[in-house]
C-alpha cells in the first residue's frame, strides 16, 4: 500500500511539474517587451505577440478597426475605418483567458448591488475570443494573443460576401503581426497585424482595385483603451438638441418614469482644456489648407459656448499613429471611385463619453465638384481671352475648395456628436449639418456665376448646438432661444425616405421655398445646357468626355425636384414636447400643392428634357482608350449615346417620386378634407395630360411616346404595389381610362404597345414593359 501511494505521489509531482507554467520573466527573457496599459511582448523569432493580462480583472474598452483599406466605394471597406467599440475585459480561469464583451445596453442604475447583479445575470455578455495561458506570475498572465490579432475582427469576410465579391477566408499563411503599428502607452495599447483574406473573386469591384482580387491583404487594428475617470457627467439628450442619442434601459429607473436612458455623445471638455483634431499629413495642397480651414470653423462655435481655447486643428505630428486612441484625427482617404465621407467616434457606451473623433474624407469628392463646375461654366470657351479664361478656371478651383472647407466642418461636427439638420438649408443655411448643393445664379449679364455657391463659416444652428453640448448655459433656456429664432431641426429618419412629408427636410437642396428654387434651377439648367459644348472641354482632351461633362448640367434639377415633391402631400411638424406651444401639424398649404404639382409635371416633360441638335451632334463614342463607367447615363443605342433613353431615365426619376404610394396615400386624406389640396386622381390627370396625351397624337415623335411609356409603367409599378382600396381603385380606374384613351388614339406601333400593355396588367396582373435605367449616381457631391 505504502508503494502504490508512493507511486500516486510520484505521478501527481510529474503531472504538476507537466503543468507547470514558466513565469512571464522566463518565457520573455529573448522578446521585445512594450510597457504600457496593457504590456505586450513581440517574439521576433516566431513573429508572434503575447498580451500580459493582470490577474485582477478590469474593464476597458476595446476597439477594432481597419487602418489600410481596400480602396473601393462600393464595398466599404475604407482606410481609418473604425469597427465596433465594446466595454470589456478578460476572464482567468485554469490555464483560459476568455476575452469578454459585456452587454451595456440593459442596466440597474443602482446603489443596490444586488439588483445590478440581477440584470447581469439576466441579460448574456458575449465571449469574443479565447486564449490559452502560456505563462504566469502572482499578479499577471501571458497569452498568446497572435491567433485572434489574425483573424477576422473586422467582419471584412462577412462585407465581401454582402456585396457580392465573393467567398473569402483568412489565409494565414500570408498573415503577420505589425509590429511597426504596434504601440504600448500608459492608457492605451496598440495592435495591428496585416492579414490576408483568399478566395475566389466573383465581384466587379474587388476585381477593380486589387492587383490580385483572389487575394486581399488589409490592415486590421486592435485597440485597448483605459476607461475614463468618474469625473465626466453625462448630458441629456433632447430631440430638439441638434445631437446624436446614446440610449440604454435602466431597470431601476422608478415606477411611472421611462426605463429609456439618453444621452448625447461628447468630448470632455472643461474650462481652460483644449480638444485638439489633427490632420493627415498625406493630404496635399491646396486641399490640406482648405480642410484645416473648414474644421477650424468650430472654433466659432466653442468661442461663443464660453470655451475660447476649447477647440483646435493641427497637423498630425509625423510620428504619430492616426489610430490612436489619443489623437482626434481627419483622415484623406482614396478610393477608386467617389464615395461619401463619415464622421464616426470611439464612444464609452457607458456614459457617452467621446473618446476619439476620426473622420474620413473622401478624396474624390474635391474633383467632382471641379467637374460640376466645368460643366456649367464653359471656361475653355474660344470668345474668352487668357484673363478671362484664368478668371473662371480661378472660380471653379476656389468653389471645389470651398465646398471641401465645409465638408471638413460637417464632418467634424458628427464627431463632436451633432446629427444631420436637412431643414438648415430652407433657414438661409444655417448649419454646416445640412447637405449643400452649390448654389448657381444667373448673373445681370445672364452669366452663370459660383460666386458664394457654398458657406464660409458656420452657422447660427451650429452655435446654438455647441453650446447645448458643451456650454455651462441652461439647456432649457437655450432650447427655447432656438425656437425664438425660428430655427428648424429635422434630421434623417425624416428627410432621407422618398415619400417623406416634411416641406423643408431635403438633401442637396437650397432656398426657403422649394418650389421658386426648382423653377429657378430650371432656369440655370437651361442657360447651362445653352452654352454646353467644346467650350466646357479641357484643351486636348477626347471629345467624348463631354458625355461626362453633361451628366451634372443635364441633372442639375435632380436634387431640388426631390425637395419640390414634398410639398405635395407635404406636412409641416417639429419633434416637439408636451407643454410647448405650436405643435400641430400642418398640412402644406393646398395653393402651394397645386402649384408644386404643375411645375413638377416640367420635369417630365419632352420641351425639358429633349437636347438640342448641336449638343446631340457633340455626343460621340468612346474615344479609343476610354470608356463608359457609372457616372455616365446608360442607353440601347450601343456605343453611341441615347439622348431619348437620358431623358427618359431623368423622366421615370420624376414621375416615381410623385407617384410614391406613401405620397399618394397622403394625398388621398388630405383632400378629403380640404378639396382645394389635388387629389390623386388630379396627380393621374397631370400625368396623362403632360406624358402620355402628347404620345396619342398623329404627329408625336419617339420621344414623346418613350416618356408616355414610362409614365404607364410608372403607375402600372405603384398600382401592382400594395395600397389602401381606396388607393387602388383610382389607380385601376385612371388605368382603365388609358386603355379607352389608347383605343381611341390614331394608329401607331405605340398605340398597339399600349394596348398590349394595358391588356396583360388586367389579365394577369404583369407589365410587359420595363422602364428607363436608374440616373448616374448623384450623391455624393
Amino acid at each position: 500500500m505504502r508503494r502504490f501511494m508512493l507511486v500516486i505521489i510520484g505521478w501527481a509531482l510529474l503531472v504538476s511539474q507537466a503543468w507547470a507554467q514558466p513565469s512571464i520573466t522566463e518565457y520573455t527573457a529573448q522578446m521585445q517587451p512594450h510597457q504600457g496599459f496593457l504590456t505586450f511582448y513581440h517574439d521576433q523569432a516566431t513573429g508572434k505577440m503575447y498580451l500580459q493580462i493582470p490577474r485582477e480583472q478590469q474593464q476597458f474598452i476595446f476597439q477594432t478597426s481597419l487602418p489600410w483599406g481596400l480602396g473601393s466605394n462600393d464595398i466599404g471597406l475604407d482606410r481609418g475605418q473604425l469597427g465596433t467599440t465594446r466595454l470589456a475585459s478578460f476572464y482567468l480561469e485554469g490555464d483560459k483567458a476568455l476575452l469578454l464583451h459585456h452587454n451595456t445596453y440593459y442596466r440597474a442604475d443602482s446603489d443596490n448591488a444586488a439588483e445590478r447583479a440581477s440584470i447581469d445575470e439576466a441579460f448574456a455578455d458575449s465571449v469574443i475570443a479565447g486564449f490559452s495561458i502560456v505563462a504566469a506570475d502572482a499578479q499577471a498572465v501571458l497569452i498568446d494573443y497572435t491567433p485572434y490579432l489574425l483573424s477576422d475582427t473586422h467582419g471584412v469576410v462577412q462585407r465581401l460576401q454582402q456585396t457580392h465579391q465573393g467567398s473569402y477566408q483568412v489565409a494565414s499563411d500570408r498573415s503577420v503581426v505589425y509590429p511597426a503599428r504596434s504601440k504600448a502607452f500608459p492608457d492605451n495599447t496598440e495592435l495591428e497585424a496585416k492579414v490576408t483574406f483568399s478566395g475566389k473573386a466573383a465581384g466587379r469591384y474587388v476585381r477593380q482595385v486589387a492587383p490580385d482580387a483572389d487575394h486581399l491583404t488589409l490592415h486590421l487594428h486592435h485597440s485597448f483603451i483605459r476607461l475614463p475617470d468618474d469625473d465626466y457627467t453625462p448630458r441629456e439628450f433632447h430631440p430638439q438638441s441638434g445631437f446624436w442619442a446614446e440610449e440604454y434601459r435602466d431597470y431601476a429607473a422608478p415606477l411611472g418614469t421611462d426605463m429609456a436612458v439618453k444621452m448625447i455623445p461628447r468630448h470632455r471638455l472643461a474650462k481652460g482644456e483644449t480638444i485638439t483634431y489633427y490632420l493627415d499629413p498625406g493630404v496635399p495642397e491646396p486641399v490640406r489648407s482648405a480642410l484645416l480651414d473648414g474644421a477650424r470653423w468650430w472654433q466659432e462655435a466653442f468661442a461663443a459656448a464660453g470655451h475660447p481655447d476649447g477647440y483646435d486643428v493641427r497637423e498630425l505630428p509625423a510620428d504619430a499613429d492616426p489610430m490612436d486612441i489619443r489623437y482626434n484625427v481627419i483622415q484623406w482617404v482614396h478610393r477608386a471611385t467617389r464615395g461619401w465621407s463619415y464622421g464616426s467616434s470611439v464612444i464609452d457606451p457607458r456614459t457617452g463619453e467621446i473618446l476619439k473623433g476620426h473622420v474620413t474624407l473622401g478624396s474624390l469628392r474635391v474633383r467632382q465638384d471641379m467637374l460640376i463646375a466645368q460643366s456649367l461654366l464653359a471656361p475653355y470657351a474660344e470668345r474668352l481671352g487668357a484673363e478671362s479664361q484664368a478668371k473662371l478656371l480661378e472660380a471653379i478651383e476656389a468653389m471645389a475648395l470651398q465646398r471641401i472647407r465645409q465638408l471638413s466642418a460637417h464632418e467634424v461636427g458628427h464627431t463632436l456628436g451633432i446629427a444631420h439638420n436637412f431643414a438648415a438649408s430652407a433657414d438661409d443655411r444655417a448649419s454646416v449639418m445640412d447637405y449643400p448643393h452649390p448654389l448657381v445664379t444667373i448673373d445681370t449679364n445672364g452669366e452663370l456665376s459660383l460666386k458664394g455657391a457654398y458657406t464660409n463659416a458656420i452657422g447660427i444652428w451650429d452655435k446654438q448646438v455647441v453650446r447645448y453640448g458643451y456650454g455651462d448655459e441652461s439647456l432649457s433656456d437655450i432650447l427655447r432661444e432656438n425656437q425664438r429664432l425660428g430655427l428648424a431641426f429635422i434630421s434623417d429618419s425624416d428627410a432621407r425616405p422618398q415619400g417623406g412629408a416634411h416641406p423643408d427636410a431635403h438633401l442637396w437642396d437650397n432656398g426657403s421655398d422649394p418650389v421658386t428654387e426648382l423653377e429657378r434651377v430650371l432656369a440655370v439648367r437651361s442657360t447651362a445646357l445653352e452654352q454646353f459644348g467644346v467650350a466646357n472641354l479641357a484643351p486636348e482632351r477626347p471629345l467624348s468626355d463631354l458625355r461626362a461633362l453633361l451628366v451634372p448640367v443635364y441633372l442639375l434639377h435632380r436634387y431640388q425636384t426631390e425637395a419640390a415633391v414634398k410639398m405635395l402631400a407635404g406636412v409641416h411638424y417639429r419633434y416637439a414636447m408636451k407643454g410647448e406651444s405650436d405643435v400641430k401639424a400642418r398640412v402644406v398649404n393646398a395653393a402651394q400643392q397645386q402649384r408644386a404639382l404643375q411645375l413638377l409635371a416640367k420635369t417630365w416633360q419632352a420641351e425639358t428634357l429633349a437636347l438640342s441638335p448641336e449638343i446631340r451632334e457633340l455626343l460621340l463614342p468612346f474615344a479609343y482608350g476610354s470608356s463608359a463607367t457609372r457616372e455616365n447615363f446608360s442607353g440601347m443605342t450601343g456605343l453611341v449615346p441615347d439622348p431619348e433613353t437620358m431623358a427618359a431615365s431623368a423622366a421615370r426619376f420624376s414621375l416615381q417620386l410623385v407617384l410614391n404610394n406613401q405620397r399618394l396615400e397622403r394625398l388621398l386624406q388630405q383632400a378629403q378634407h380640404d378639396a382645394d389640396v389635388p387629389s390623386v386622381t388630379d396627380v393621374l390627370t397631370t400625368i396623362a395630360t403632360s406624358a402620355i396625351a402628347p404620345a396619342q397624337q398623329n404627329a408625336a415623335t419617339s420621344l414623346q411616346e418613350r416618356i408616355a411609356f414610362e409614365a404607364l409603367t410608372a403607375v402600372a409599378e405603384v398600382y401592382l404595389q400594395d395600397n389602401s382600396p381606396a388607393l387602388q381603385a383610382r389607380l385601376l380606374s385612371f388605368m382603365q381610362q388609358q386603355q379607352r384613351n389608347w383605343q381611341s388614339a390614331a394608329d401607331s406601333p405605340a398605340k398597339q404597345l399600349a394596348l398590349v400593355a394595358l391588356t396583360k396588367l388586367f389579365e394577369d396582373h404583369t407589365w410587359p414593359l420595363k422602364g428607363a435605367p436608374a440616373l448616374p449616381p448623384g450623391s455624393p457631391i
